[in-house]
């Protein structure tokens, strides 16, 4: 078995996480946190620790059964912490863990852009639709 370069160790460890490559386990990642859930789940916990019930209140539309998903995805992936703390009834708040607030910035920048190009877009889709 030939023994492998450094240089060589390094590029195919660099290449195992190129999202452009079919079987990149990033790939999966990019795929979560582009989820609609996920992002304004992120957004809202930017502002600080918030329990379920706020949670569901803020992600207006958001199922129980789809909020829930999303925040165990979320927990599971290391971005959000859940904080249980025991009283009648148990409160539970979510916060961001620090990967989580390492990703805050871009998906609060991701929201603004949505917000902000909207109109710019729904103008597009009309002349385009239109078109066809």
């Amino acid at each position: 078995m030939p023994t492998m370069t450094a240089e060589r160790r390094r590029a195919e460890a660099k290449r195992e996480y190129d999202a452009f490559m079919a079987d990149c386990p990033s790939r999966k990642l990019l795929d979560r946190i582009s989820d609609k859930w996920v992002a304004l789940a992120l957004a809202s916990l930017s502002e600080g620790p918030q329990r379920y019930s706020e949670l569901s209140r803020r992600l207006a539309g958001v199922s129980q059964k789809m909020l829930t998903q999303t925040l165990r995805t979320l927990e599971r992936d290391g971005l959000v912490f859940r904080v249980v703390t025991p009283s009648v009834p148990v409160r539970v708040d979510y916060e961001l863990t620090d990967l989580g607030h390492s990703l805050q910035e871009t998906m609060l920048v991701l929201k603004a852009w949505a917000e902000e190009h909207m109109d710019q877009v729904e103008a597009a889709r009309t002349a385009y639709d239109a078109a066809v």
